[in-house]
């Protein structure tokens, strides 16, 4: 999303929030509850050149969130528990909210836990196994070192050489969207090279923020003591699954729960799929995981729970950093914007990817996403 995209969706949820429409209209929109999506909880918010800070809440507006959710009636449940509300083999009266934490970073243990464990609120949260051994590429955050230790640009897109001033914050943000979005619509080992280069000439190591940010297994093994806390797997090296062969796809997910497993000594019964869209996370990859017989398997497509969602292609509520008021998570977990969003016309459907030889299937868009809307804030 640009500035102008977000500032006008902005403004169309604090419009149905301070409508009354949402409160009105939640009793049949809602759903049966929601699944957020979290990945840093830090107590400074970012200033200058960020472009990583929807990605990043504050303590004080995730202990909000909680208290705005126990205000509405909502049960703060595990995702076990989630899923057995889901399928009926648990009824209950009230609705639910599950809280998600993507990757495995340090801050989750640190600044996270201590809110939910005040508030007695479980948490999930996904480990992508080459984070915990500290050789992950975040390579978002490699890019954002890279712009923001540089002036100056040249970088070719697409088979044509850009150059980018870097001088100041705006300029910085201009050259990581036009450079950030192209990768993600690249190959994955494309994408990773290129910013491998970028970094190599910056002088910056690729291993650098993952060092930083992310927990060792050791540090994940003491953190999953807590009887609040579930560890799920999120594949070994955060690939966007749908853009690998089928083999690959698989072995990335099979490895990262079977590392978790062998790590912690205990079942793994939840998995997220890397950046989790349309494009990244397809009826392949939700096969696989059905077929490993795991309780649940979260996406980032946007939605509350609803019956035709498939335990192993969940919607999530994302609790962005750029969206940190309580009007707009409100309208979001009314579910409102989303009816209002899957009511409008859609263009036909079109493959995720092409025909993979080894599998000699080409799967698309179809049923397990089924209710669920791509209009939303972008997500890693």
């Amino acid at each position: 999303m640009n500035l102008s995209t977000t500032f006008a969706f902005k403004a169309a949820l604090a419009a149905l929030q301070h409508s009354g429409a949402t409160r009105l209209l939640r009793p049949y929109t809602g759903g049966s509850g929601a699944i957020l999506m979290l990945h840093h909880v830090l107590p400074d918010k970012p200033a200058g050149f960020a472009p990583n800070q929807l990605l990043q809440i504050t303590p004080d507006f995730l202990d909000s969130v909680i208290r705005e959710v126990r205000r509405q009636g909502y049960d703060t449940v595990s995702l076990s528990e989630a899923r057995a509300r889901i399928t009926g083999e648990v009824k209950a009266t009230r609705p639910f909210v599950s809280f998600t934490f993507d990757d495995g970073y340090r801050d989750n243990r640190d600044h996270a836990l201590p809110v939910l464990k005040r508030h007695g609120v479980p948490m999930t949260v996904y480990v992508a196994s080459d984070f915990a051994d500290h050789r992950g590429f975040l390579w978002w955050a490699v890019l954002e070192r890279v712009i923001a230790r540089r002036f100056f640009i040249a970088v070719e897109l697409g088979g044509k050489l850009e150059t980018f001033r870097c001088t100041g914050d705006a300029d910085k943000q201009v050259a990581y969207n036009r450079i950030y979005w192209h990768l993600r619509k690249m190959p994955e080992t494309e994408a990773r090279a290129l910013v491998a280069r970028l970094a190599a000439e910056a002088g910056i190591d690729l291993h650098e923020p993952c060092r930083e940010l992310a927990m060792t297994w050791r540090e994940i093994r003491e953190f999953a003591a807590d009887p609040l806390v579930t560890i799920g797997a999120h594949t070994m090296s955060h690939m966007a699954l749908a853009k690998l062969s089928a083999s690959q796809s698989h072995a990335e997910i099979v490895g990262s729960i079977r590392r978790t497993e062998q790590e912690l000594d205990r079942p793994c019964r939840h998995f997220c799929y890397p950046y989790g869209g349309a494009d990244s996370a397809t009826e392949r990859e939700f096969d696989i995981v059905s077929r490993l017989g795991l309780e649940t398997g979260v996406t980032t497509r946007k939605g509350v729970i609803g019956s035709s969602h498939s335990l192993f292609a969940l919607p999530r509520l994302s609790l962005n950093g750029l969206y940190q008021r309580q009007a707009y998570f409100k309208a979001l977990l009314s579910g409102l914007p989303f009816a209002l969003m899957n009511a409008l016309p859609r263009p036909a459907a079109k493959p995720a990817y092409s025909a993979d030889p080894l599998s000699g299937l080409c799967i698309q868009r179809t049923s397990h996403a089924a209710g669920t809307t791509h209009a939303n804030p972008p997500t890693r």
